[in-house]
Parts: structure tokens; sequence; C-alpha cells
């Protein structure tokens, strides 16, 4: 799907919640870097403090992230790309390399006022089970819920 396509019908409503997912370039599984992935995750709270917006629920996989975002003083985009460039560039910085980049597209999708949030956070903090990556949530170090 092309950026363009993404964009269409997009709307950014402060305190809104939207399921999100972004991939790194050419689904690399840079996320495998220990290192990386925790520098990614400090980069969330980070994101928090400086868009007024709260990760209500997420996960790091090897090549994509998966998150539950409620927004706040910032429009989505300004949020999304805020998240995606820092975290880049603190990679990058901490590796002494350029090769981390995320693709430029993100999925988005609002979430209706009579969703179930712990169901959809449930349903994003079990992507590494569903993966194969282990047996049991807490045995994947990259994800946080408010719920769970």
């Amino acid at each position: 799907m092309s950026w363009n396509e993404l964009r269409n019908g997009r709307c950014s409503i402060e305190q809104g919640e939207y399921f999100i997912t972004f991939v790194c370039h050419n689904r690399q599984r840079h996320f495998e870097n220990d290192l990386a992935a925790r520098i990614f995750c400090q980069q969330i709270s980070i994101n928090e403090r400086m868009h007024g917006c709260a990760w209500q629920a997420w996960v790091l996989m090897p090549d994509h992230f998966h998150g539950l975002l409620r927004l706040g003083r910032s429009s989505l985009g300004k949020t999304v790309g805020h998240l995606k460039g820092v975290s880049a560039k603190r990679i990058n910085d901490a590796l002494l390399e350029q090769a981390f980049s995320w693709q430029s597209a993100y999925f988005d999708r609002a979430l209706r006022v009579d969703e179930d949030r712990v169901a959809v956070a449930r349903y994003i903090v079990a992507n590494p089970i569903r993966s194969g990556l282990v047996t049991r949530i807490h045995d994947y170090p990259y994800w946080n819920a408010i719920w769970l």
C-alpha cells in the first residue's frame, strides 16, 4: 500500500486512540540487537512527555512496532513522526552507523468508542507469542501496557 493510500482519510483527534504499526526499512530485523531495542524503548517515554500522549500498550518486534496510542496535544503525524525520527537518529548514533531506518509510511486505525481497549492491548502484546518468539509474554523484554 502506498504512502498516499495510507494517508487517505487519516484524521488526528486530540485524545483520540489509534492502533499504530510501523516497520523497519525492508523488514530488516534491527531489533534483534538489544542495544537498538533498548534505545527505541527509551524514546517512547520521551515521546509521551514531548507530545502529551500516552502509548497505552506497545510491543517492539524484531522488524516492526505495534502500539495503542492516545493522542495528546500534537497531531498523529507529528507524534508518530517524532518517535520514528528520533529513535532512528539515537540508534544510528549509538551504533556508530547509519544503517537503521524506518519505512516512510505507517498504518493507523482509529479505535471506536465501543471497542474494548484491554482486548486491543492484549492483541498487541501477544504478538511475540503468535510469532513464536516466546511462549509467555513475560519472557519477552520489549513491551508494555497500562492494563496488563
